[in-house]
């Protein structure tokens, strides 16, 4: 059976891409039902048009609070009839409904080796701390920032004073280490 999932992305939606694509060559058994960002005009937006995947632009700030933004959402999945949020690049940190209601199948995908540098611009973290070693962590979701259950890692050195060539050693490893956890995960 193929699994029904949403894909959440606040940028340019290279992860989203990638998971696309492994689906599309029968990699990831799973169907993209839907995109949501929380940036309207994200260049995600317009990768997603180009694969005929709907897409749900929201802007938070439009809505009371958090728990009405994400009743809207909720709203969405179920419409949808998702069954798995994988988050690629979404830029939010996920509240108690959305939680509640997926909970044990939200998973973010996370530049560095948590529980190493967690939040905001990983890359720059390790950079700044003069480690030899970063990588991606794929996680289940939690209420914490980074903190869930760790599914997945993968390591890759660091390209001293190169951020440009370290981010696309991380961006090179995080395409090939989300699709196939997402595959493992949906063949159980």
């Amino acid at each position: 059976m193929t699994t029904k999932i949403a894909v959440f992305a606040s940028g340019s939606g290279s992860n989203f891409q990638a998971i696309q694509e492994a689906i599309a060559h029968g990699e990831v058994n799973a169907n993209i039902e839907l995109v949501i960002t929380d940036n309207p005009g994200a260049f995600v937006v317009t990768r997603a048009n180009n694969f005929g995947i709907p897409v749900l632009e929201l802007a938070p700030k439009t809505y009371e609070n958090k728990a009405a933004y994400e009743a809207k959402i909720i709203e969405y999945l179920k419409e949808k009839d998702v069954e798995w949020v994988v988050l690629a690049g979404y830029m939010r940190l996920v509240g108690e409904n959305l939680l509640a209601a997926y909970e044990n199948r939200i998973i973010n995908i996370h530049p560095s080796l948590l529980p190493s540098f967690p939040g905001k611009d990983a890359i720059g973290q390790a950079m700044a701390h003069g480690v030899k070693v970063t990588g991606v962590t794929v996680h289940y979701v939690d209420a914490g920032m980074d903190t869930g259950t760790i599914i997945a890692q993968g390591a890759v050195d660091v390209i001293e004073g190169d951020r440009e060539g370290t981010e696309a050693r991380v961006h090179t490893l995080e395409h090939a280490l989300y699709t196939s956890t997402l595959k493992q995960l949906f063949e159980q």
